[in-house]
């Protein structure tokens, strides 16, 4: 009996060292509500075994690379359009997890007070990832600056413009990176959650907004495509959408604007 015991000792040790490492997430984010909420679930999961370590990215590349090779084990930052797009180019073997936050974008100006007041000529900062990109000349055409040819959806390109009436010209970077030029032409595509998190302008004075009609580009957390139902991740899902502290976080990070961002999760 003692010599049971003595053998048994060291493998239950060995199966509690083995879940613990199971336990444990590296999650990619990008500045702002993504990362701070996911700070803030972290925070809970560790009291729920899981030991979550948050790597933040300034860029829209490198998270869906780290995930793919392994270095990651989530990244919480692109919605399905993108991650669609990312897949068919790269050939990543990701896919999503879970919805998360569904961030609306809006029209911004630091120079005009009404989308009417964009001058003949002026200058229009978009996206220039082809999604997002698609996503911004929509809300364009929504308010009447642009048209598209017709059937172009979210994935439409500055090619596709068959009227644009004030001869506006395009600026196009890093989506992360518009806030910083928006004082440097008349109108631009901005997110939200980007503008607080860079202190940079008041982001509920936008000129038009995004909805819910937009869900297709909630946030998503994106993993291997053989994890989507790995425990570990779904519990850390489960954690995040239904965290009070999670929601109230990702409502301080959107200025605490109900305009600004659904939570996609939560069906109306």
């Amino acid at each position: 009996m003692k010599l049971s015991r003595f053998l048994l000792a060291p493998l239950a040790a060995l199966t509690l060292l083995t879940a613990h490492a199971a336990d444990k997430l590296r999650i990619g984010v990008v500045p702002g509500a993504y990362a701070d909420s996911v700070a803030v679930a972290a925070k809970e999961a560790k009291a729920q075994g899981i030991d979550v370590q948050v790597v933040e990215f300034t860029d829209w590349t490198t998270p869906n690379v780290a995930v793919d090779s392994g270095d990651l084990d989530i990244n919480y930052f692109q919605h399905q359009p993108f991650l669609d797009n990312a897949i068919q180019k790269n050939g990543y073997k990701l896919a999503s997890a879970g919805t998360g936050i569904l961030a609306n974008v809006g029209l911004y100006s630091l120079r005009h007070k009404a989308i009417a007041q964009v001058p003949q000529g002026g200058k229009v900062g978009i996206a220039n990832d082809p999604v997002n990109q698609g996503r911004g000349l929509l809300l364009l055409q929504k308010v009447g600056l642009i048209k598209f040819k017709p059937g172009v959806g979210y994935l439409g390109s500055l090619n596709d413009i068959v009227e644009n009436p004030k001869k506006l010209s395009f600026v196009e970077v890093e989506g992360p990176q518009l806030v910083r030029i928006t004082g440097d032409v008349d109108i631009a595509q901005g997110y939200p959650h980007f503008i607080v998190a860079a202190k940079a302008f008041d982001p509920s004075s936008g000129l038009a907004y995004s909805g819910i009609e937009d869900a297709r580009f909630s946030i998503q957390f994106v993993v291997k495509a053989n994890r989507t139902q790995d425990p570990v991740v779904q519990k850390f899902i489960r954690i995040y959408q239904n965290s009070e502290a999670v929601k109230a976080d990702i409502h301080r990070a959107f200025s605490s604007d109900k305009r600004l961002y659904n939570l996609a999760w939560i069906k109306p």
